[in-house]
């Protein structure tokens, strides 16, 4: 139970921790005993990285200390800063020199390069993480897995949102696994979700927590680190990218990652965007319940975001900032006074309560989807339909020839609105809102749409991913439309 009586928390992965695996070997299936029964057979699980920036470092920073597990190569546009960034995590010079790919699979060591396409091809490669934050280089790059039979754990969740569906049918063609990243909001959100509902609980809501005021919809670059709660020089030396951390301040972020969680599980959004409800731990239950029963969401089975700080700017008492959390309900009066014998926090009908993560580790955890999907064949996270979709929202009012300038940007930010209603006013979704000219006067608050902005001049990357978009609409748009009678 957690402190002061509230809902129960999860503050450990114990889960996690194996057993040795002895010389008679162990039936035990959990990853760390599964790992090493590899590392005792001389076959590690070989990772490929693209893209080593801070998520990037701080798994390295982990997988240097996991046995079993090889880093055969980092790809990153810039090379120079991924080494740097391995000598702030602690590796030795001589762990990353590997001159080729083809020599660390020999040596086991591990290759930096700025090739992404040839760590995608490269021999004894088994899973990739996709780490660009980029959502047209974040499709590429999972396509080309797929060619080449890799597994992939897409930790640039951005380009789940906008087209994880169809990748995770691509995957599942060419029977590989496609995975959203543990560590992150989305995969422990869907953990906890997968463990209600193996244990028999409604799923009432679930979701993350969020520092959040109205007024952070405007949050530029230029203002978040105030907002944020830190200087920008402690930002700078923490390696933290200002318009990747506006993308949080601004709403996107929490519209970006609990879209992914609604495409995995089949929870909805509102019809009309997050409500960021102002609610700590403790009152969980009360407020994620429908307005029917006292609560403040339209329905059940959503997914949602909830603000550390009250309207006025006040901080909430026992806020879950960053964690995670589902809310259950009893599926009768047994399991409901099961609820109350163990002083667990309810609602006051007694029927609702709360399980919850006050912490996710972010790079530092994203091993577990590595070694699930190596050694399982198992997703810690996956779409299973189209449901929700983040729409690019206007900051300001944008006149003609404006040009989008992505997540956490200047121009817009990200509203999660159901995929029905995204599909009905062919909304813009907010992962191709970079480099895109607007065409259209588009008011503050408004939700663009395909009609307003053109794609015109913009490379061909950028075409691959609207055209892989677009496809995905036409796929899914039967399932969608059905869903909505």
């Amino acid at each position: 139970m957690a402190a002061g009586g509230g809902p129960l928390a999860i503050d450990t992965l114990t889960r996690y921790q194996g057993t040795a695996v002895t010389d008679q070997g162990s039936e035990a299936m959990n990853l760390h005993a599964l790992l090493q029964r590899r590392a005792a057979a001389g076959k590690p699980v070989r990772v490929g990285l693209i893209g080593g920036g801070k998520f990037g470092t701080m798994f390295l920073a982990q997988a240097r200390h996991v046995p079993g597990l090889h880093v055969l190569g980092i790809a990153d546009l810039k090379p120079e800063r991924v080494r740097a960034s391995l000598g702030q995590a602690h590796w030795p010079a001589e762990a990353f020199a590997a001159k080729s790919l083809a020599d660390a699979l020999k040596t086991g060591g591990t290759h930096v390069g700025d090739d992404a396409l040839a760590l995608i091809k490269a021999d004894g490669l088994d899973v990739l993480i996709e780490a660009t934050g980029y959502p047209p280089a974040g499709i590429k790059h999972a396509l080309a897995a797929f060619k080449h039979k890799r597994h992939v754990v897409m930790v640039t969740v951005e380009a789940d949102v906008l087209a994880g569906p169809l990748l995770a049918k691509r995957a599942e063609e060419a029977g590989v696994v496609y995975s959203l990243a543990y560590g992150d909001q989305p995969a422990e959100i869907c953990e906890l979700v997968d463990w209600a509902r193996a244990c028999g609980f409604g799923v009432q809501a679930a979701g993350r927590g969020v520092k959040y005021l109205p007024r952070f919809h405007q949050s530029t670059p230029d203002t978040v680190w105030a907002d944020w709660g830190m200087s920008p020089e402690e930002a700078k030396k923490s390696g933290m990218n200002a318009q990747m951390f506006n993308s949080f301040n601004d709403g996107s972020k929490p519209a970006i990652e609990l879209g992914a969680v609604s495409n995995a599980t089949g929870l909805m959004p509102p019809d009309d965007g997050l409500g960021f409800e102002p609610c700590g731990v403790d009152d969980l239950p009360h407020i994620c319940r429908p307005v029917a029963e006292g609560g403040r969401l339209s329905g059940k089975g959503m997914v949602v975001v909830v603000s550390s700080l009250e309207r006025d700017g006040r901080p909430v008492y026992r806020d879950i900032r960053p964690g995670v959390f589902v809310v259950i309900e009893a599926p009768g009066a047994y399991t409901a006074r099961s609820f109350r014998d163990y002083h667990m926090l309810t609602d006051a009908s007694g029927r609702y309560t709360a399980l919850y993560r006050p912490y996710h580790m972010i790079g530092l955890e994203v091993g577990i989807s590595v070694l699930s999907v190596a050694l399982r064949g198992e997703p810690t996270g996956c779409p299973i339909g189209w449901h929700a979709d983040a729409v690019a929202t206007a900051k300001k009012d944008l006149k003609p020839g404006d040009v989008l300038d992505g997540e956490g940007g200047y121009c817009a930010w990200g509203k999660l609105i159901p995929a029905r209603r995204s599909r009905e006013i062919g909304a813009l979704p907010l992962g191709l809102a970079h480099h895109l000219k607007v065409e259209k006067p588009v008011k503050q608050g408004e939700i663009l749409r395909w009609s307003d902005v053109s794609a015109a001049g913009v490379d061909g990357l950028m075409q691959e991913a609207i055209a892989f978009r677009r496809q995905m609409e036409q796929d899914f748009a039967p399932a969608v439309a059905r869903a909505a009678e």
